[in-house]
């Protein structure tokens, strides 16, 4: 694991936000932290289609609340600009 990845996963890890399913509270990541992760993973294994589909799809849903700052100092850094630039190529992003 690179600092990069470690420095990505500290980061992540300290972004997360509480959401609240029914009386049942759960942490998980932003849509921009899960965004990245499923770059990197789709990198990392040679192009799984199934991590970039699911990236499009949380790309397509969040498209408004973005900080494209912190996406692309990250996309920068986990040196994952094709994937990022496939990403944009290929979403749709929603509008509502």
């Amino acid at each position: 694991m690179s600092d990069e990845d470690f420095d990505f996963d500290s980061s992540r890890f300290s972004r997360k936000i509480e959401i609240q399913f029914q009386k049942l509270k759960f942490f998980v990541s932003t849509p921009e932290d899960t965004i990245l992760a499923k770059l990197r993973w789709a990198k990392l294994s040679g192009g799984s289609e199934k991590q970039m589909t699911d990236a499009i799809r949380v790309y397509e849903i969040n498209y408004k609340n973005f900080d494209f700052d912190y996406l692309k100092n990250w996309v920068s850094k986990l040196q994952i600009q094709v994937e990022w630039q496939n990403l944009c190529k290929e979403a749709e992003p929603l509008e509502f």
